[in-house]
């Protein structure tokens, strides 16, 4: 199984629940699909470099997964599918970028705890 990390931007217009459950449904996609989940990261509602489908921003969150490429190619079919999703991005994690990554995580967690 190959590492992964995937960023997708929710439409700001959905309320909290709705975006918890779109968060969830990935989530459990993943598991179902032999995957681990490494990590998630709610980057929280930002403003976008360009308009997309006439919105200025959108909720960003971050997935990090070990997954088969299967899972991965039928998780972005899924995330066509869901009209809740405005962008999408998955990119396959080498050495250099798994280093970096738990890196991120502990920094993260230290801010976390102070």
């Amino acid at each position: 199984m190959n590492q992964y990390e995937t960023v997708f931007i929710l439409n700001p217009v959905l309320s909290e629940i709705q975006i918890e459950e779109a968060v969830q449904k990935f989530m459990e996609f993943i598991k179902t699909n032999q995957g681990t989940m490494t990590s998630q990261e709610n980057w929280g509602l930002k403003k976008l470099a360009y308009p997309i489908e006439n919105k200025k921003s959108g909720f960003y969150h971050l997935f990090e997964f070990a997954a088969p490429s299967e899972a991965v190619a039928a998780m972005e079919i899924e995330f066509r599918r869901d009209e809740r999703i405005m962008r999408y991005l998955t990119v396959k994690l080498d050495k250099h970028s798994l280093a970096w990554a738990e890196k991120r995580r502990k920094k993260n967690k230290a801010k976390a705890k102070a």
